[in-house]
């Protein structure tokens, strides 16, 4: 594999990362809500989630896909499932408060953060058709082990770096503060968006 091919398609996988999806939302809301800390654990899960999706490309889940579309309906369906019932949570929980003395809105350990996102990245079918579809498109046949294992350490690090940096910018004082002011609607916007995240996903 060439260095511009492997710059290309990294590159590609970075810009798939910032895209607005259920991932970045997640990570906004817990870093407004928990904080920093587990909003890189709520990161570390995201990226688990996404080197998952690449290494399922490459082993052929687009052929899978397409011989078994049904697999396709039915990831879609439960992942918006999963997303509409954490919007839910979000939603029923927007009315408990939060003092601005509190570091976290919950008691939320890294491992549940982690899983959170994980299941945030695995519920969400866009990740698995970018990269059955478009990314696998980009590496060579003939990559080495080598270059496979740094393009997958490549994408865990930009979704890892991204979504904690979108957790640290939520996360800030003057944004808590306003977060705290603002709870119950702020997190009813969140659950809104989710839930619609999960329907669009559901209906494409």
């Amino acid at each position: 594999m060439t260095l511009p091919a492997f710059f290309a398609a990294v590159s590609l996988c970075l810009m798939a990362a910032v895209s607005p999806g259920p991932a970045v939302l997640m990570a906004a809301r817990i870093g407004l809500s928990e904080g920093l800390r587990t909003g890189a654990a709520l990161a570390v899960g995201i990226g688990a989630g996404a080197v998952f999706w690449a290494a399922a490309a490459l082993f052929g889940l687009a052929l899978l896909f397409e011989y078994a579309p049904f697999l396709l309906t039915t990831l879609k369906i439960g992942g918006a499932a999963f997303l509409i019932w954490t919007a839910i949570k979000m939603w029923r929980a927007a009315d408990e408060p939060l003092d601005d003395t509190a570091t976290t809105a919950a008691p939320r350990s890294a491992l549940a953060a982690f899983r959170l996102g994980l299941w945030t990245q695995l519920a969400n079918p866009k990740p698995a058709v970018f990269f059955g579809a478009v990314f696998v498109g980009t590496v060579p046949t003939d990559a080495t082990p080598l270059a496979l294992s740094l393009l997958l350490a490549c994408i865990f690090l930009g979704e890892f770096l991204w979504n904690t940096s979108v957790a640290r910018l939520f996360s800030l004082d003057r944004t808590r503060k306003i977060y705290i002011g603002l709870k119950h609607l702020i997190d009813r916007v969140f659950g809104g968006l989710l839930a619609a995240l999960g329907v669009k996903i559901a209906a494409t």
